[in-house]
């Protein structure tokens, strides 16, 4: 895709990491791992890249927040999103689809937010959980690229967080929404890079507590 009207605009400037960092896991859940659920395209790949990235970040002592979609068992809570998509009415508190995968399990400690629309800050208590540990950039990994990742990037954004977007951390069920919402989230609401890059600036720049 050119990005040479965007340059030219003003468009995509440099968003440095500064401050804590925290990760935000978004909907790795059963249902988007599996072809005949939710999941497909590039998903799979993107949860086992997130594996070494959330090692990492225990290590590195970042707060961790996961999110699932999660309705009510009487459906009393459907909405749009759930009229737009019927079967994520199915994604109920103890069905099997809305679990976390096995591999990205949430330690003690680390936050899990049950959402029933695609940003995990809306009507959750995410961003002040965040803020309470003291997080200033926020990186976000998770399905899907041009759903719920997006979203929750936009409203990381909004609540004054940096986001920072692990490229082969996030993953769709097709690859054009894919790459086009992570040069639309390059361009306009954070920063695009490899888990490993991330990592590497990250351990090259002064101790964040």
């Amino acid at each position: 895709m050119s990005d040479s009207v965007y340059q030219r605009q003003g468009f995509g400037n440099e968003l440095p990491i500064e401050g804590r960092i925290g990760l935000l896991i978004v909907d790795f859940v059963k249902g988007f791992a599996d072809p005949a659920v939710f999941g497909g395209g590039n998903i799979a790949d993107a949860i086992a890249r997130t594996v070494p990235l959330l090692h990492a970040a225990r290590a590195l002592h970042w707060p961790v927040a996961h999110s699932r979609i999660v309705f009510a068992d009487d459906d009393s809570d459907a909405n749009v999103f759930s009229i737009k998509v019927p079967g994520m009415s199915a994604l109920k508190e103890h069905a099997h689809d809305s679990a976390i995968v096995p591999q990205l399990t949430p330690a003690p400690g680390e936050l899990v937010v049950r959402k029933n629309v695609p940003s995990a800050f809306f009507g959750t208590s995410l961003a002040s959980w965040l803020a309470m540990r003291g997080v200033r950039t926020l990186v976000v990994a998770g399905a899907v690229t041009s759903g719920c990742v997006r979203a929750s990037v936009v409203d990381a954004m909004q609540y004054g967080f940096r986001p920072v977007v692990p490229y082969d951390c996030v993953g769709d069920r097709a690859l054009g929404p894919h790459d086009a919402n992570l040069f639309d989230m390059a361009q306009k609401y954070a920063a695009v890079m490899s888990s490993e890059e991330l990592l590497n600036r990250v351990r090259r720049s002064p101790a964040r507590t």
